[in-house]
């Protein structure tokens, strides 16, 4: 099949054992190129000959990983800096960045890989930056907050004060990780993301109360909840979501649904961690999911994960009766 859509094209082979892959069009190779898992490994395709030797700067996709989680690696930076010089300001589909760095000496740097994706038109923003010694988050400036093409952006361990407006017109997906934020934050990303569709929340901190009052947000996941500024209850209002998502470690007395109205699917595969309540440790799993079930009493379809159904067994044990809308936690089929 591969040989006549190539025939089509108009290439010919006379010999079977000549690089067969180097003579399909360069749109095609640079395709292949293009889903290796990192530009390092796009940019070493270039050794295979000639042909090859620059397919990677037409790339649409940059992606930048640092392992060295225990020591710090200079050429990472090196090769980044350099990478970004001799590829043209293209339009860029992904710009994906994980590293850990020291902010004194390379944080200027890491400024620069993102302005240059931004110029570059980037759709989807990935960032996920370490600081090597420190525990404040990466600040992120104003021009990231100020940007028409972002579609999907995933930002952990950033910091989050925009010194104006926030204006993402296509933003569909936002996924915020081990950040700091307040109320104002979001009401910000409400008012400058009319098309935000889905939010993911993973380990953020700072808020005591979430207003997600979009019209477009249909789709929420919150992902644990853990950090040394202690939060006894967070307040959740989201009368226009759809799907609902609350799992991994809630360091939470409370999670009080105030305003859910519009949910059709919910899942809560969460777990708290033991420590000092005023009632037992089992008391308080079971009074937090007790009372998320009845506040998603409403849904369509509700299902309690693996983390929640021994706490859900001690419920049923002391007479709780299950809302018919609950699945069964053994049913592993979506929902």
């Amino acid at each position: 099949m591969l040989t006549e859509e190539l025939v089509e094209e108009g290439i010919r082979f006379e010999d079977k054992d000549e690089d067969l892959i180097s003579k399909l069009p360069d749109c095609i190779l640079v395709e292949i190129v293009s889903r290796l898992p990192t530009t390092k490994e796009a940019i070493r395709t270039g050794t295979l000959s000639k042909r090859w030797e620059h397919l990677w700067t037409s790339v649409s996709n940059l992606v930048f990983l640092d392992h060295n989680e225990n020591k710090f690696v200079f050429d990472f930076f090196s090769f980044v800096d350099k990478t970004l010089t001799q590829r043209p300001r293209l339009k860029l589909y992904t710009f994906k960045l994980h590293t850990y760095y020291n902010s004194r000496l390379y944080g200027s740097h890491i400024q620069n890989w993102i302005r240059y994706a931004v110029t570059c038109n980037v759709e989807h923003l990935i960032l996920r930056l370490w600081n090597r010694g420190y525990r404040n988050e990466f600040p992120l400036d104003q021009f990231v907050f100020i940007n028409s093409c972002f579609t999907h952006v995933t930002l952990s361990c950033c910091a989050f004060n925009p010194t104006g407006a926030i204006s993402w017109k296509n933003l569909r997906k936002f996924c915020i990780a081990y950040g700091k934020f307040d109320e104002d934050f979001f009401e910000n990303v409400s008012s400058g993301s009319p098309m935000l569709e889905t939010l993911e929340l993973k380990y953020c901190y700072g808020y005591t109360r979430l207003n997600i009052t979009s019209k477009s947000v249909k789709n929420l996941v919150f992902e644990g909840y853990a950090h040394a500024c202690y939060c006894d209850i967070i307040e959740f209002n989201a009368p226009n979501i759809l799907t609902l998502i609350v799992q991994d470690v809630l360091v939470l007395r409370k999670f009080l649904l105030l305003n859910v109205s519009s949910l059709v699917e919910a899942h809560l595969d969460y777990t708290i961690p033991s420590w000092e309540y005023e009632t037992t440790p089992e008391e308080a799993e079971e009074e937090m999911l007790k009372g998320f079930i009845l506040n998603l009493r409403h849904v369509k379809h509700l299902k309690v994960g693996i983390s929640c159904s021994k706490v859900l067994d001690r419920l049923k044990a002391k007479g709780f009766l299950s809302p018919l809308n609950l699945k069964d936690p053994s049913d592993t089929s979506p929902l």
